[in-house]
């Protein structure tokens, strides 16, 4: 009872206490409640239409008439080779040259079985010549005539390898009368029919991969800083629907008209069906001009708004430029740079 009863006399007799030292105007406040003047920003919307991400020409290496196209522009590049040029002539050439090989092997065969007879009569006459029993012309007849059976041999199996390396060759011109594509891109551009005749190099057709899909945009510095302080994916819209994006490349020639830069992002995580002319939005935060002055920080707002610093106490009249939320934008003044801490308009 004692200690209720010097209670209540403390507080009856001492009803404010105040800490050495320290004002009540000092008292820390929160961050997120402390009102900053801010640099003025802005919300932008760029607006950009898709892009295949890679094309390719089709084009043949061989000439020849074209047999069948087994594609036609919108489809999508399966197993089938795109083009097949008729095959008739290489495939003359490529019996003739399988004919000549096997004609050559029997001759091969034909020769070295001459050529172990002959070596077995040079060494029976090569015996008896040591022991005196034959001529040495006989012996040296016996000697050139094995040497000619070699070097007749060596010379067919060269030309056999010859006629090797030449069916080779004409079996990859024949590969190369089926002209392919990579698989799964879209044709987007076909030049040709069935029954025309070809030159190496010619454009035959066109087909693009639709399985990425890129943005091009032409950006100013501002822009082009607001999206490199994104994160690497950052969120957009595809046609309504959320997506990943990421900036692809940055060409650092700039359009001396429009001082821009051209860029251009990429899209992966699209679901639906990739094509040209998708509306890519994408929203950005950029500088503007002038500060953002919080609006609980402002009196008189609208005929002669005036804010008050904290730190020295000093009133600064404003010049509004508009609005945006809770926050006034403002001409810029040398006596409110960003992050100037203001007193609430209720507290002054």
């Amino acid at each position: 009872m004692r200690y209720i009863a010097f209670f209540l006399m403390f507080v009856l007799f001492c009803p404010a206490v105040t800490v050495a030292g320290v004002d009540s105007k000092d008292i820390s406040v929160p961050a997120e409640d402390r009102l900053l003047v801010r640099r003025a920003t802005k919300d932008i919307r760029l607006i950009g239409y898709t892009r295949k991400e890679r094309t390719m020409t089709v084009s043949s290496e061989v000439s020849g008439r074209v047999f069948s196209v087994n594609y036609d522009v919108g489809q999508a590049v399966g197993k089938q080779p795109f083009i097949e040029i008729e095959p008739t002539f290489i495939d003359l050439e490529i019996e003739k040259t399988e004919q000549s090989i096997k004609r050559l092997d029997i001759a091969l065969k034909r020769m070295q079985v001459r050529v172990a007879y002959l070596e077995k009569e040079f060494l029976r006459i090569d015996s008896l010549y040591s022991r005196a029993r034959a001529t040495g012309v006989k012996r040296d007849a016996a000697a050139q005539e094995l040497e000619q059976a070699r070097l007749e041999l060596d010379s067919t199996a060269q030309e056999r390898a010859v006629q090797g390396t030449v069916l080779r060759e004409l079996s990859e011109r024949k590969l190369r009368h089926s002209i392919s594509a990579p698989r799964g891109w879209i044709v987007t551009k076909r030049m040709v029919e069935p029954g025309e005749v070809i030159q190496p190099g010619t454009p035959l057709a066109e087909v693009s991969d639709y399985s990425g899909l890129v943005v091009p945009f032409s950006l100013s510095g501002e822009e082009l800083s607001a999206i490199k302080s994104l994160a690497e994916k950052f969120d957009a819209e595809l046609e309504g629907v959320p997506v990943k994006a990421s900036l692809k490349w940055i060409n650092p020639e700039f359009d001396e008209k429009t001082r821009k830069l051209n860029v251009e992002l990429t899209i992966r995580d699209f679901r639906g069906q990739g094509r040209g002319g998708l509306m890519f939005v994408l929203p950005l935060q950029i500088r503007s001009e002038g500060l953002f002055i919080p609006k609980a920080a402002v009196t008189s707002r609208y005929e002669n708004p005036t804010v008050t610093v904290r730190e020295t106490g000093e009133v600064v009249r404003l010049i509004p430029l508009g609005e945006s939320g809770d926050y006034l934008r403002v001409a810029a003044d040398e006596r409110l740079v960003p992050g100037t801490e203001l007193l609430a308009a209720g507290n002054r």
